[in-house]
């Protein structure tokens, strides 16, 4: 009889990586229903384009790197990448900003460090970043809420492709064009307007947040939660993330009213529940200590309330999850578990026990 030389563990999981990057896919759907009635079909033709180019980036460097095409591409994890960023762009981003940005996330941010599980920066966010440094015009030419939905699939992808629509749709688009709720209450508090004064424009008519943002963040977080339900993320990072922003925001609310949003805008507003359930805590690039996970995501809950309370962009959810995944290797290093039977000495020296 013969025996079975196989290294362990003998019992494999029912999830690998394509399954759980499948799982993420889904986990996105309620933020991009969200995003679809309220800003028209834009982020879903960005996501299609993203996934298109992620994949032909995807193989190239694969073909480059003398890898298996296939057995790469099915772990999904491309696509991943080109969703989150396509979910980040504005809707009627041009058609090259897609582009542009999906082949730097995958080519540079991804296969430059030597694929997935090396790289040290998230692809999608550096992705971002990039096209939000290099074209700042066309990343922040955001519509308010239910402004397109006039505008057919057909339309949308009309003037993403050729900048060009009928004249009566082209005045609608042209008149309607403004920024997000988070540029109007940077831009308006220089102004020397108060948060309540800010408040009454019409961008932040919504039911707890500006138009529209507080539905898609709440599809973000419903998505987050199932993703927390089915083990695919830890809890850990988006609940310390979301805990400081809060905190933070709340303290200088009651420190100075006219100058500072609430938690809840804060919470529901911009990229809070993409970043904190889909995008901090991607597996390669966030800590993977217990301890340091809270650190991790309490850290960039920080960052983000302080840029965008100081710094020069409304919205700080990419830079606060890069900045930290810089600090990642450091975090695990001074956070990761003792060896079991390892204890300290009365006088800092260390010795073992059985």
């Amino acid at each position: 009889m013969a025996l079975i030389n196989a290294s362990s563990p003998h019992i494999a999981g029912k999830n690998d990586t394509g399954q759980m990057m499948l799982q993420v896919l889904l986990a996105t759907l309620p933020g991009l229903l969200a995003l679809t009635l309220y800003f028209g079909w834009g982020s879903l033709i960005n996501c299609l384009i993203a996934a298109i180019v992620a994949i032909g980036c995807e193989s190239l460097a694969l073909r480059l790197r003398k890898r298996p095409v296939i057995f790469f591409i099915n772990d999904n994890s491309a696509i991943v990448t080109a969703v989150l960023l396509g979910l980040a762009l504005p809707p009627l981003s041009p058609w090259w900003l897609p582009v542009i940005g999906t082949a730097f996330a995958i080519l540079v941010g991804k296969h430059l460090y030597g694929g997935l599980g090396n790289n040290i920066f998230n692809p999608a966010m550096l992705g971002y970043a990039f096209l939000l440094i290099s074209f700042p015009v066309q990343m922040t030419a955001w519509l308010p809420a239910d402004g397109i939905m006039q505008m057919s699939f057909i339309e949308t992808l009309t003037l993403i492709f050729n900048n060009h629509l009928d004249p009566a749709s082209v005045a609608i688009v042209d008149g309607l064009s403004g920024a997000t709720p988070l540029d109007t209450l940077k831009t308006d508090l220089g102004l020397s307007k108060t948060v309540p004064m800010i408040y009454e424009l019409p961008v932040f008519q919504g039911f707890l947040a500006g138009k529209g943002w507080e539905w898609v963040n709440i599809g973000f977080l419903i998505g987050g939660l199932y993703l927390v339900y089915q083990g695919i993320i830890h809890w850990q990072i988006p609940l310390a993330l979301l805990l400081t922003l809060a905190t933070w925001a709340f303290l200088f609310m009651g420190y100075d009213s006219d100058r500072y949003g609430s938690p809840i805008f804060h919470l529901l507003s911009g990229g809070t529940m993409l970043g904190a359930f889909f995008i901090a805590t991607d597996p390669v690039t966030a800590a993977t200590s217990a301890i340091g996970r809270w650190i991790y995501g309490a850290f960039i809950g920080l960052t983000i309330w302080i840029i965008r309370s100081f710094g020069g962009y409304p919205d700080a959810v990419a830079f606060a999850i890069l900045l930290m995944n810089l600090a990642v290797p450091t975090i695990d290093y001074y956070t990761q578990p003792r060896s079991y039977g390892h204890k300290e000495a009365k006088f800092g020296r260390g010795k073992r026990e059985r």
